[in-house]
């Protein structure tokens, strides 16, 4: 064991405790796949990420470094919030950049790009797989959620690395009301999302969107914020005509929480997901 960087960070917001924090260490080398377990399981955050050298094929591909991205049940081949957060704590121990203005990160579905621009980082969305959920699968979600099918105007199974069930309820009172069987949803094994688009008046290029994740089958009740989601339901929403192509999404009211995610499809189709993020502690950890 021995002394290594770290740092806590607080991601999608520009004011502390407002976000989903994340847990930074900051240099990964040496550590065994058990190690980085234990250490995220003691942490309790949604996620513990451990920063690495890029492999030989990442370093190839212009990575600036590599992540592992752990909940404290199990590891995670990509994930949203992870990704800004360990940027900004990259950045601020030091970390230089290939390119100004742009970072690469390896993880475990590859290389994830990420820009910054309107005075923020934004990851680019990996790509999304998606299929129609299958019938019994939603019955025994909206079971555990309490909802009604004719509740929910659409649903789809969303796979960007991290697999969610999104749904798309009628009126954002409906999302806010939700109070899960969260052990039903842990017995299922599904990661839920569920969003509203926001009533409320906004600028004319952004429309609002309301998000909560429920992720008790990876050992987290409900996430605060959650990128992973969020990009996944931009590249389903905007794609299906749901959503607008630039706007906000809220997450994390019901906890007491004012996260703030930015989304933005360019011209080639490429969905972007960026955030704020506010460093809280800075230190040392012995691993």
């Amino acid at each position: 064991m021995r002394s290594r960087p770290f740092q806590q960070v607080d991601v999608f917001t520009a004011t502390a405790f407002l976000g989903n924090p994340l847990a930074v260490v900051l240099d990964g080398t040496g550590l065994s796949d058990a190690q980085m377990q234990a250490f995220a399981r003691w942490t309790q955050l949604s996620e513990t990420t451990f920063v690495l050298p890029p492999t030989p094929e990442g370093a190839a591909g212009g990575a600036d470094y590599r992540v592992r991205i752990f909940t404290p049940g199990m590891e995670l081949p990509f994930a949203g919030h992870p990704t800004l957060g360990t940027a900004h704590a990259w950045l601020k121990a030091g970390g230089q950049a290939r390119h100004p203005g742009k970072l690469v990160q390896e993880c475990g579905v590859g290389l994830v790009t990420l820009r910054l621009g309107d005075g923020r980082w934004a990851f680019a969305a990996p790509p999304l797989r998606r299929r129609d959920p299958a019938s019994t699968v939603m019955a025994d979600v909206l079971a555990a959620l309490g909802l009604h099918p004719a509740e929910v105007v659409a649903a789809q199974d969303l796979n960007n690395g991290p697999q969610w069930l999104g749904l798309l309820l009628g009126d954002v009172a409906s999302v806010m009301a939700l109070a899960p069987d969260h052990a039903a949803l842990r017995r299922l094994g599904v990661k839920v999302g569920v969003a509203a688009v926001a009533s409320s008046a906004a600028p004319s290029d952004i429309s609002d969107l309301e998000v909560r994740a429920f992720a008790a089958a990876v050992g987290i009740p409900e996430d605060p914020v959650t990128g992973s989601l969020n990009a996944s339901l931009a590249q389903w929403l905007i794609a299906d005509g749901h959503m607008p192509c630039r706007y906000r999404a809220r997450q994390g009211a019901a906890l007491d929480r004012a996260g703030q995610v930015f989304l933005s499809q360019d011209t080639t189709g490429q969905v972007w997901v960026g955030g704020d993020v506010v460093a809280c502690i800075q230190g040392q950890v012995t691993l």
